[in-house]
């Protein structure tokens, strides 16, 4: 089944991406999990926003329930493998049985060992084991902490033993009805952490692990496994306890990463191995969040291995002289550990470990690299002196001369020939002269060199080591040297270099800078920029063409926040906010709530956002974590491939809106007068749109007082005779009105004189609120607003799923602080409500919204079931309502006091469920994620 994903993050499709019929991510498959099964009516957090579907029938075994709290799937990644350039079948060993880890396929004759282990040279089609281990994920003592194998569980429904295979990585047990299922969901995973326990059971071979949640009781085959596994789980316990293994710092990217095979007391293995700052981690797969293992490289002796000397018989002895013969070898030997030595595949991937390790090691970096990066490793030994000649050495200042070869170490012939076409781009750009006329030219160049940089991260220390070689020693001209800071202004939000290159970048500003003269300008901006950088990490999307345009064109110099875009309101108005090029969405809304009075967004439950590049009637929220910058390219690159070659995707520009998204009634005590404002300005267009209750007669009234608010007192010139008509220019402005504030389906194909009618009485209620201030027309409003039970909720139109098309019965579908409700279309009636400690897992579901629910245990039997609720609704509007869900879920704390008052549409009756769901079968085991 495919799936159109949805991300919880702003994404606009990009090239080679684009999403089928509609080509917009957000339309998609979205869902997360709300309270596990057996939990109680505790209100629990909404632990997962997927991309993977559900499906309509379970694939976990009839014996457990708690298969649907498995979220965590492993996808093979046999396209990242089968770059590695290294034939071992592991991939595909690992996808077929856990059993086969410790097959002959997955090892090497390493350099500091002339014959494998037993253990290790069992033939491949051998027998299925009962029990295996792997070789990594040591623990305290050196004993693995990763087993596999089968036990007996008691089933959790029908109390029965059934065999499953086991297997515990990763700090999880999960389990599968046999090895062949590995590479399918499992039927049940368990979280171990220090809270779990291990208790041997009364007879010989059993025992219960105690998690969180429940106790399960397993039997192993024989009491040599039992004491195996209760080792094993007692071992990663105890880690758990003491502390988790170390992981790489969040938002530190690897200074060099892919696919090596690592050797190691005469076992080898492939794994990938990234290298973050002093830490060389690997994993067994590039998605795996947690390591196998790490390597302290900090004061590491680093070499390469010398290979020369071995003969033939040394490789035809394993039968791997293909593999080691065409590989070259390097040695990481850590103080007080044994040595670790890296397979690499080519001659390039090897000179850039090489070069990266030596350099997180603390080794001199003069003798390893090239010839610029030599020179960088002496300037740094001599630890920058200013006076040094090396600053004015050839290799490192300006020249006419061409780059003939990259300045830094990259893996691959083909990063170096684009290092190379990176030059020209930005030889194009530095050398043709800006004009406001002609500015696109120069935008193109920039975002095309600097996506290139994004999508190879390898070359982000090349460009600017190259634009730092432009810098350096260059003749002033009139406008080569400036364009050349203007990119390397450009460069310094979206990433930096690496290590010792960001030490050099640093230390050039700090000479160039200099507030006397233009390029000195812009090198201090550029070191305000790498600090920013530093602070709040690095972008995602290339420039927009307006931050461009800017840097070009307005000196940045001049202001701490080089940029500005209007942000509008509800109620007509806008504000101006400026920002920089690392400001995120949450520093963006605090400079907007200090300029106009508002409280912050946490506290108000206001959001910001864009609109949709289609121009469809969309709003897509901004997470507060991305970047404005980010927001404003990915809407600009959506514009541009919805209409390419179109004069529109050049015109139109993304717009910014600030409006209340999650609405709290405990928050209302601090509201400020400019959130009543806009709060009621929303309420206003969702009374136009029919998306609240109103007669006409309210309707007339609300509609009255926000005339008052926007227009002040009605003005009449002189008092019409009875029967006359008003003059036109009133007539206009009461049209005006009405259009702006009266429900559209009360105006909709009603006749002229009725349309007059409406008008006259508008006249009369506005003329009776004249003197009324605008706070005093909001406070009334609001409080009239406010008596119904679902003010602030978001309302989604959808059609039970078992109604045909042709019936076309839509309900309204409110999600509020309380929890999700059905309402009538037409009466917004309340038809049950179901609060979120009843929800256990919602959204989308194929092209449905599904909400699974759990009802209340029969006292008689001790039973619950589930109810699996299905309405068609637009894919965008799925995705909107399941994040809504998992907002209102997630602020919602299980220590908070629930409200002493339930709401009324609590209260209001119920109708049968089954008369409105009636082709919805009620299921004992709700759907699963694959």
């Amino acid at each position: 089944m495919e799936v159109r994903r949805v991300s919880s993050e702003l994404c606009w499709p990009h090239p080679g991406h684009m999403e089928p019929e509609h080509k917009c991510p957000w339309e998609g498959a979205c869902f997360a999990r709300g309270a596990a099964v057996g939990e109680g009516p505790v209100l629990q957090r909404a632990t997962q926003i997927s991309t993977v579907p559900f499906v309509d029938e379970s694939s976990g075994s009839d014996d457990d329930c708690s298969s649907q709290a498995s979220f965590r799937t492993s996808v093979p990644c046999s396209e990242s493998r089968k770059t590695s350039g290294l034939g071992s079948p592991r991939a595909i060993k690992r996808g077929v049985s856990m059993s086969s880890l410790s097959s002959e396929g997955d090892y090497a004759i390493p350099p500091d060992a002339c014959s494998l282990d037993s253990d290790y040279s069992e033939p491949e089609h051998k027998l299925q084991r009962t029990s295996s281990y792997s070789t990594e994920g040591l623990g305290l003592g050196g004993e693995s902490l990763e087993k596999s194998g089968y036990l007996l569980k008691m089933g959790s429904r029908v109390k029965t033993w059934k065999r499953r295979w086991f297997v515990l990585r990763q700090g999880q047990i999960m389990y599968y009805k046999s090895p062949s299922d590995v590479i399918r969901k499992p039927q049940g995973q368990v979280e171990l952490n220090s809270r779990c326990q291990i208790v041997r059971g009364e007879g010989a071979q059993t025992f219960q692990l105690i998690s969180e949640k429940k106790t399960y009781y397993l039997t192993a085959d024989s009491p040599s496994l039992l004491e195996e596994w209760i080792r094993v789980l007692q071992s990663l316990l105890k880690v758990q306890a003491i502390g988790p293994l170390a992981l790489p710092q969040g938002g530190i990217k690897p200074t060099v990463k892919g696919w090596l095979t690592k050797v190691k007391h005469g076992h080898s293995k492939l794994v990938w191995c990234a290298l973050v700052g002093r830490t060389f981690y690997y994993y067994r797969s590039h998605e795996d969040k947690r390591p196998l293992g790490h390597l302290p490289v900090r004061d590491a002796r680093i070499e390469e291995v010398d290979r020369s000397c071995d003969s033939d018989e040394d490789y035809e002895a394993g039968g791997t002289r293909q593999l080691l013969s065409s590989h070259c070898t390097l040695v990481i030997h850590p103080r007080e550990h044994s040595p670790t030595y890296l397979l690499i595949g080519t001659k390039h991937e090897k000179d850039t470990w090489l070069y990266h390790l030596t350099v997180a090691a603390g080794g001199s970096s003069a003798r390893v690299g090239t010839a610029y990066e030599q020179l960088i490793g002496k300037l740094m030994d001599g630890e920058g002196d200013p006076d040094s000649p090396l600053w004015r050495h050839p290799m490192l200042c300006y020249s006419k001369d061409g780059l003939y070869t990259s300045l830094t170490t990259l893996p691959s012939e083909a990063l170096q020939t684009e290092a190379l076409k990176l030059f020209k781009s930005c030889q194009l750009f530095i050398n043709v002269p800006v004009e406001a006329a002609s500015v696109d030219y120069h935008v193109s160049l920039a975002q095309t060199a600097l996506q290139v940089c994004l999508v190879h991260p390898e070359l982000q220390s090349e460009i600017y080591c190259q634009l730092m070689k432009q810098t350096s020693c260059r003749p002033p001209q009139k406008y080569s040297l400036m364009q050349c800071w203007q990119l390397l202004a450009l460069c310094a939000p979206l990433f930096l270099p690496q290590h010792h290159f960001l030490w050099y970048i640093k230390q050039q500003l700090q000479r160039h800078a200099d507030p006397t003269n233009e390029t000195g300008q812009y090198a201090t901006y550029c070191q305000r920029a790498v600090e920013r950088t530093l602070q709040v990490g690095e972008r995602e999307a290339r420039p927009s063409r307006m931050e461009v345009v800017s840097i070009l064109l307005r000196n940045p110099f001049h202001h701490s926040l080089p940029f500005s875009i209007p942000v509008h309101f509800a109620n007509g108005t806008y504000q101006v906010v400026g920002f920089d090029g690392s400001s995120t969405v949450d520093e963006f809304l605090q400079r907007l709530n200090q300029e106009t009075g508002m409280r912050k967004s946490s506290h108000s439950g206001f959001a910001l956002f864009t609109d949709d590049p289609s121009g469809r009637d969309l709003e897509h929220c901004l997470q507060g974590s991305i970047k404005i910058c980010d927001a404003i390219s990915k809407w600009e690159q959506a514009l541009k491939e919805l209409h390419s070659g179109k004069a529109e995707g050049g015109t139109r520009v993304v717009k910014l809106m600030y409006k209340n998204r999650l609405y709290f009634r405990s928050q209302v005590k601090g509201e400020t007068e400019r959130e009543r404002l806009l709060l009621a300005s929303q309420t206003s267009g969702e009374i136009v749109a029919g998306r609240f209750p109103v007669n006409k007669e309210l309707a007339l009234e609300m509609a009255a007082l926000m005339a008052q608010v926007e227009y002040g007192d009605l003005e009449r010139p002189t008092p019409p005779g009875p029967g006359s008509t008003p003059p036109a220019k009133l007539q206009h402005h009461l049209q005006q009105v009405l259009d702006r504030f009266y429900p559209r389906r009360y105006r909709h194909g009603a006749p002229p004189e009725q349309l007059r009618h409406l008008a006259d009485l508008l006249t009369t209620k506005w003329t009776a609120l004249q003197g009324c201030s605008p706070p005093e027309c909001i406070r009334i409003y609001l409080t009239v607003a406010r008596k119904w039970p679902f003010f602030g909720a978001k309302l989604f139109a959808a059609q039970p799923a078992q109604l045909s098309s042709k019936e076309n019965a839509l309900v309204w579908i409110a999600v509020n602080e309380d929890g999700v409700s059905i309402l009538d279309h037409s009466t917004m009636h309340v038809h049950v409500t179901y609060p979120y400690s009843s929800v256990m897992t919602f959204g989308g579901c194929r092209d449905d919204f599904m909400l699974v629910i759990r009802s209340i245990l029969d006292q008689s039997s001790g039973k619950g079931h589930t109810e699996k609720l299905l309405f068609r609704m637009a894919a965008p509007k799925i995705a909107e309502a399941t994040f809504i869900m998992a907002s209102y879920m997630n602020h919602c704390s299980p220590t908070v006091n629930p409200p002493t008052n339930p709401p009324a549409a609590r209260q209001l009756r119920e109708l049968d469920r089954q008369q409105l769901f009636a082709s919805v079968p009620c299921a004992a085991r709700g759907p699963t994620l694959l």
